[in-house]
């Protein structure tokens, strides 16, 4: 691959604009916040429903593409093995799409819904019950690993099965043409990738420092103010950004490897000290629900602002995350079929999280009478204050959140890295120290200006734009596989490789 200069249009072009916006919200705070205050009120009151359409498109396309002739499709060459196993792949996947969110809402959102839910439902009901696990199911179901699934799998097939860059821009060859892909059209497209990426990421190592202050205030009585969360964001930088320049192999899967094994043995020691009988009840019930509801809730909004802080906030969310998270399993999914890929990245992250949201949220309704007021950041520790082993719990909470959110954000430097080097799949580390520095930039400035509100808001801010990359994505990618039947065909190394 050819090597690109260092100071290339989009990487200079991304990061001026990334520290034009961190110096913003340093040097006005308050004008800071309350520009992504406005421009989420703009969004949210006026394209809900675009963000609504958007994902259930991805979920649509994935499934289509799960069952279809080209599930035998596979990313490379006929003799191509997938490089890590099963269990390795699965880890990283997750740890990179996941992560904080998990810990972070895991109680918080069931609690939430059960006690506000949308008008009509009485709070604190088993209607209310119904409708939280319901609501959870959609926000970590299918929905946003289908958004995963289209760039990802855009993107391994260009990668590995076309022999194109690692970029988002790569994607697009087939839909406009390589001198277009390749050009100022491509460029503007890897650029919104990476602002997409520190937005997503720096709102989640926000949440991740707001909850590992309020575990360890309850653990070890350490004070909750900026100035400890701060100090935590730098902690996280160094040893993401540490991990990141060690690579994959060395760095990101040993740390996914340990995500699962803690990740697992969390949920089986909150499932054995929780009540069991109930858990496994409302696993059922909610499998169900979600299943009957998945298309009317897959479309359903109103004017309640609830939709607004919910799923238009976890959609934006997802989409922001999609640029990285694709790009990475993409760059661990090489000699995977479309159909095992597809099975990897939608069916087993969306049990995963079933089986996450019925027992953590059944442990936290179980003694809700019993926490009084709670936050989203804090809700976990008070609600394993009532259980056995609690203090336990939430240590391996704390651990879990700064792994995972170790593993999202390297995860995410590295692929930065990539976009920054025109697609080099082991990009030069210079590259990825500055990324990891400007993302720890924004999120102590998001923070800054507003804590959880302001984390949101630029998320789905800067997550619009990038939503139109990737229906575009889904028609460029239905387009390759239309085609790709002559591409092996006029290919002579495919020939070669189908006779050795």
């Amino acid at each position: 691959m050819k090597k690109i200069e260092f100071w290339n249009p989009v990487f200079t072009i991304s990061l001026i604009v990334s520290v034009i916006i961190v110096g913003l919200g340093v040097i006005l705070p308050e004008g800071f916040a309350s520009i992504t205050s406005a421009s989420f009120d703009f969004l949210v009151g006026n394209f809900g429903w675009f963000y609504i359409l958007t994902m259930s498109s991805f979920v649509v396309f994935s499934l289509v593409m799960l069952f279809s002739k080209y599930g035998d499709i596979r990313l490379g060459l006929p003799t191509d093995k997938p490089e890590y196993s099963l269990m390795s792949w699965f880890g990283m996947l997750f740890s990179a799409g996941m992560g904080v969110g998990l810990i972070f809402f895991g109680v918080a959102e069931p609690l939430f819904h059960f006690s506000g839910p949308l008008s009509g439902i009485a709070p604190e009901s088993a209607a209310a019950m119904d409708f939280a696990f319901r609501k959870s199911f959609l926000h970590w179901g299918l929905h946003p690993w289908a958004a995963y699934a289209i760039m990802a799998l855009a993107l391994a097939y260009m990668q590995f099965r076309r022999r194109e860059v690692g970029l988002i821009s790569s994607i697009f060859i087939p839909l406009i043409g390589r001198e277009k892909a390749t050009g100022p059209i491509g460029k503007t497209i890897d650029i919104l990738a990476i602002f997409a990426t520190v937005a997503g990421v720096a709102s989640s190592l926000g949440m991740a420092t707001m909850q590992i202050n309020g575990g360890l205030n309850g653990l070890i009585g350490l004070p909750v103010n900026t100035g400890i969360q701060l100090t935590i964001i730098g902690i996280i930088t160094f040893l993401f950004v540490l991990t990141a320049v060690m690579g994959i192999e060395k760095g990101i899967k040993l740390v996914s490897d340990m995500n699962i094994t803690l990740c697992f043995g969390l949920m089986i020691v909150a499932f054995l000290v929780g009540p069991k009988v109930e858990i496994l009840n409302n696993l059922s019930n909610s499998v169900g629900l979600y299943m009957a509801g998945l298309i009317p809730d897959s479309f359903a909004i109103s004017g309640d602002p609830w939709y607004g802080w919910w799923t238009v906030f976890y959609w934006a969310w997802w989409i922001a995350w999609a640029p990285f998270v694709g790009t990475f399993i993409a760059r661990i999914s090489k000699g995977r079929t479309i159909r095992q890929f597809i099975a990897g990245v939608l069916i087993a992250p969306t049990i995963m999280s079933f089986f996450w949201f019925s027992i953590f949220g059944t442990v936290g309704i179980k003694v809700y009478d019993k926490i009084g007021a709670f936050a989203t950041e804090t809700a976990f520790f008070q609600v394993f204050e009532h259980y056995p082993l609690g203090t336990l719990l939430s240590g391996v909470a704390v651990l879990l959140l700064t792994t995972f959110f170790i593993t999202s954000a390297n995860s995410a430097t590295f692929v930065m890295g990539m976009f920054s080097e025109g697609g080099d799949l082991n990009p030069g580390t210079p590259k990825k120290i500055v990324w990891g520095l400007v993302t720890a930039g924004l999120a102590a400035v998001l923070l800054l200006a507003g804590g959880l509100g302001a984390l949101q808001t630029g998320s789905i801010v800067a997550a619009f734009p990038f939503a139109f990359v990737m229906i575009a994505a889904m028609v460029s990618l239905a387009k390759a596989l239309k085609g790709d039947a002559a591409y092996i065909a006029e290919n002579t190394e495919y020939q070669e490789s189908n006779i050795g």
